[in-house]
């Protein structure tokens, strides 16, 4: 028993050390990932506590303000138009209890005009756009402007229609593939292998097992994008409806085991770029950007863009 102890921990040892070693020297064994555009700024569901969400005064307003990636999720109406929005049932948005696919795009309703922004309890937004937008709309005004785009439901013609735009407008290096299913993931991996795309949920939990076991500096990452609830947000700005993400001990653990700078560190130097979401405080702009994010996601564009000025005036 003594030897096989005298021989399993030199050999334990020299794995951690190597795998610590690697961990922070990525580039040793993987090449760096390199994605058609790097984003610091990027406005959530358009800047939807400055504008109505997802409309496209919303991405007007955030492009005015200097984001560099824009977010938002994709719906398929009845007669087959690709329109932006968060929600298949939209009687959170418009008060009308219908699902989208059951509507053709002249019968959809309009946005409420205030808006409660979901990240930041208590908030509105207005404005004077209350109408849905067609995806196309929005690639045909901004043709240079990154778009992470999420597909929410398992529905091949969305995919396929989104797809389709992206290759008609030359978008395919620019236009991230974003879902928490990995299934719908998978899918859209499949019709357009071409566009970079984000870690799904199940990607998510290895990567944190990967990343505890020390194998992460080993394996080969396909994702360009790790997105993830920034966890001081959760029950302070953004109360969530699961009952399990209430309970304090949970935030506290998910807090400890998953917003490690290490991990974001390595993440970033194999050029996969990290977004911590929804930062509505400078406070909490601040913390994504110490712990390591490449990049903040936030519903208020003017903040965002006030917070990292002064911070590159401090810098200077």
């Amino acid at each position: 028993m003594s030897g096989f102890l005298y021989l399993i921990f030199p050999v334990l040892g020299g794995y951690a050390l190597t795998s610590l070693y690697l961990l922070r020297n990525p580039h040793l064994l993987h090449r760096r990932k390199r994605t058609a555009f790097h984003c610091r700024h990027i406005s959530h569901r358009g800047g939807c506590g400055e504008r109505i969400e997802s409309t496209m005064e919303a991405f007007t307003h955030s492009a005015e303000m200097g984001t560099e990636l824009m977010e938002l999720d994709c719906h398929l109406t009845a007669d087959g138009h690709v329109v932006v929005s968060h929600d298949e049932n939209l009687l959170r948005q418009t008060g009308r209890d219908v699902d989208m696919s059951s509507l053709n795009l002249q019968d959809l309703p309009l946005y409420k005009e205030r808006l409660e922004v979901t990240f930041y309890s208590g908030h509105f937004s207005t404005g004077a756009d209350r109408k849905f937008a067609l995806l196309e709309d929005v690639f045909m005004k901004f043709p240079d402007m990154p778009v992470n785009i999420e597909i929410k439901e398992m529905n091949c013609q969305l995919i396929e229609k989104v797809s389709e735009l992206v290759t008609r407008y030359s978008r395919e290096g620019i236009s991230v593939w974003a879902s928490v299913d990995d299934s719908i993931l998978k899918k859209c991996r499949q019709v357009n292998p071409f566009m970079p795309y984000s870690f799904s949920m199940r990607r998510g939990v290895l990567l944190l097992l990967l990343f505890y076991s020390g194998l992460l500096p080993f394996f080969p990452l396909g994702e360009s994008f790790l997105q993830f609830y920034l966890i001081p947000v959760i029950n302070r700005t953004f109360i969530p409806e699961e009952k399990i993400l209430t309970n304090k001990l949970v935030l506290l653990l998910l807090e400890k085991l998953c917003m490690r700078q290490s991990l974001f560190r390595h993440l970033a130097a194999r050029g996969i770029q990290v977004h911590l979401f929804v930062c509505n405080e400078d406070r909490d702009m601040e913390t994504a950007l110490t712990l390591g994010a490449t990049g903040v996601m936030t519903d208020y564009p003017t903040r965002l863009t006030n917070f990292l000025s002064q911070l590159r005036w401090q810098d200077s």
